[in-house]
């Protein structure tokens, strides 16, 4: 049958009903991110990581500030990156609005569209530490971000988050049991009723490799490591666990229910295991960090959510992109990288370095698609297929 280039025009403008995006703000798509993390004096310049980014195929990036050198080399790259406001603004974002203002036009609002900023992380682990100044003032700062983003029209496309550690949490285990602590609970609460209002989700940093550090007599390494292993049974939910990782994702759900927030989605912004450490820090080895992320991948690549939350799947960030080497604290702080300051792979987990990056652009091919897109644009292509072949016979 010949078709008329009639009807190819009314089957295109068919399509691109279907795939006109949503309005809802999303930062994050399909599974799978990274921190890219700059406290280091050895790591390659910004347009060399863009090009490791590429070649690996991770679309989803966190940043911890906004550095210009990094927006402007993410321009017109397709990477989706979430910036973020450090925790030495937040005083000021918190009581001056029109600051809050000013730093959204110029590190966001500036960039946008060509860099694909997605998000503004609100600080980083502020409710659980010891600063109540900065607990004080995270609330108003997330407003008056908010506030801006809106005002300039960019509500809609930049979503508002903060990032939390598991100091927030009174007890993780099981994890049907898990509470927000007494002391974060007058600045927690208010903070998830806005962003239940504005449809921000939790954001947990979460580290099997530090709670197995904490209590490595106690803990089952394989446990940690998403290996084979008896797992743990929770009572209450009559819900069992075969890695650590679910269980804390699921313990931050049972506080989030307890809170009255049992709808909110969980990310997990951070997580990782550190491939050398001190000498007390046996667990940090290069075996260690290669079977976590190797399958951490793999756990993400089923799209499917935890036992508390099956229909939730699991998205999360990995730490992190390279070693820091000035990062201070203990010998693992400053050796979570995936890759070497060469941009070659740390160890194999199955990513592309540079040394391998001749099909850099071609991180949206169908293969990738299927893996960091979202799954109903199958359904959707399919949808549109049907009904052109319906009109055909009508």
């Amino acid at each position: 049958m010949k078709i008329s280039s009639c009807f190819l025009v009314r089957f295109f403008l068919l399509l691109s009903v279907f795939f006109t995006p949503s309005v809802a703000v999303d930062g994050f798509t399909g599974t799978y991110g990274i921190n890219y993390g700059r406290i280091a004096d050895n790591i390659p310049s910004p347009d060399k990581v863009v090009t490791l980014l590429r070649a690996a195929k991770i679309r989803n990036v966190r940043i911890y500030d906004a550095n210009h050198s990094v927006l402007n080399a993410f321009s017109g790259t397709g990477l989706e990156l979430v910036v973020g406001l450090p925790n030495g603004n937040l005083q000021d974002m918190s009581t001056n609005p029109n600051d809050a203002l000013t730093w959204v036009q110029e590190n966001v609002q500036a960039f946008l569209p060509k860099t694909k900023i997605r998000g503004i992380a609100i600080g980083n682990e502020v409710l659980g530490g010891s600063d109540q100044s900065l607990s004080e003032a995270l609330l108003g700062a997330a407003k008056n971000i908010y506030n801006a983003t809106k005002s300039l029209k960019l509500d809609d496309v930049v979503q508002i988050t903060t990032a939390h550690s598991q100091a927030v949490f009174n007890n993780s285990y099981p994890p049907s049991s898990c509470v927000f602590r007494e002391n974060v609970v007058q600045y927690m609460n208010p903070l998830l009723d806005f962003f239940s209002q504005i449809g921000s989700p939790f954001c947990l940093n979460a580290y099997p490799f530090l709670a197995y550090m904490s209590d490595p007599t106690e803990i089952d390494i394989n446990y940690a490591l998403f290996q084979a292993n008896q797992g743990i049974y929770d009572n209450k939910t009559d819900l069992h666990y075969d890695n650590m990782l679910d269980a804390q994702i699921d313990a931050a759900y049972a506080a989030l229910e307890d809170a009255g927030f049992k709808k909110m989605e969980v990310i997990v912004t951070e997580t990782g295991w550190a491939s050398h450490g001190d000498p007390k820090e046996e667990a940090a080895t290069v075996s260690n960090a290669r079977t976590y992320n190797y399958n951490l991948r793999k756990r993400l690549a089923l799209r499917k959510g935890t036992p508390m939350r099956p229909k939730n799947m699991l998205r999360a960030y990995v730490f992190a992109l390279f070693n820091e080497d000035s990062k201070p604290g203990p010998a693992s702080e400053r050796n979570f990288g995936l890759f070497l300051p060469n941009g070659s792979v740390a160890y194999n987990i199955g990513f592309s370095g540079l040394k391998s990056s001749s099909a850099t652009s071609s991180f949206l091919s169908l293969k990738d698609i299927q893996h960091q897109g979202s799954p109903n644009s199958y359904f959707l292509v399919l949808t549109a297929c049907a009904i052109v072949l319906l009109s055909l016979n009508s």
